[in-house]
C-alpha cells in the first residue's frame, strides 16, 4: 500500500517539472440552424529539459478544456531522447506524412536554428545547440511528429557499441 503511494506522489512531482508550451489552437467552425458553433484543436508539447519529452493533441468545444486534454495526453506520451552533451550525437531525420524534419548536431554556442514547432520540441527535450531544416509540409502536428520520429531514432554510439558486443 505504501509502495503504491509513494509511486502516486513521485508521478505528481514529475508532473510538477514538466513544463507545457503550446503550439498551435485551432478554430473550427460548424454551421447549424441556431448560427455557427466553434470547436478549438490546441497541440501542446511537454517536457522536463532532461532528456523527457511527449506531445498532446487535444479538441474541445472551449479553448481551455482543449489545452487540458492536451496536456494530459502528452504527459502520458513522454518519451526519453538521447543527446550527448548540448547536442544531438549525429544527423537524423524524421518524417510523417507530408511532414520531413532534418537535425544536425551543432557546435557549442549555436543556439537551435528552428522552426516555431520544432524549437518547442528540442528545447523542451533539453538540447541546447542543433541545426534543423522542415521541409516538405508546413503542417505543425505533422512537424512535431516528424520531429518526434526524428529524436526516436537518435543512437548514442556506447548504445551501439553495446548492442554489437564490442
Amino acid at each position: 500500500m505504501n509502495e503504491v503511494a509513494f509511486e502516486e506522489k513521485e508521478e505528481l512531482q514529475e508532473a510538477q517539472e514538466l513544463e507545457e508550451r503550446v503550439i498551435e489552437i485551432n478554430r473550427n467552425a460548424k454551421v447549424v440552424k441556431g448560427g455557427r458553433t466553434f470547436s478549438f484543436s490546441a497541440l501542446v508539447v511537454v517536457g522536463d529539459r532532461r532528456g523527457h519529452v511527449g506531445y498532446g493533441y487535444g479538441k474541445a468545444n472551449e479553448v481551455s478544456d482543449a489545452i487540458r486534454k492536451a496536456i494530459q495526453k502528452a504527459k502520458r506520451s513522454l518519451v526519453e531522447i538521447s543527446y550527448k552533451g548540448n547536442t544531438i550525437a549525429h544527423d537524423v531525420t524524421g518524417v510523417n506524412d507530408g511532414g520531413k524534419v532534418l537535425l544536425k548536431p551543432a557546435g557549442p554556442g549555436t543556439g537551435i536554428i528552428a522552426g516555431a514547432a520544432v524549437r518547442a520540441v528540442i528545447e523542451l527535450a533539453g538540447i541546447k545547440d542543433v541545426l534543423s531544416k522542415s521541409m516538405g509540409s508546413n503542417n505543425k502536428v505533422n512537424v512535431v511528429k516528424a520531429t518526434f520520429k526524428a529524436l526516436d531514432s537518435l543512437v548514442l554510439k556506447q548504445t551501439v557499441k553495446d548492442l554489437r558486443g564490442v
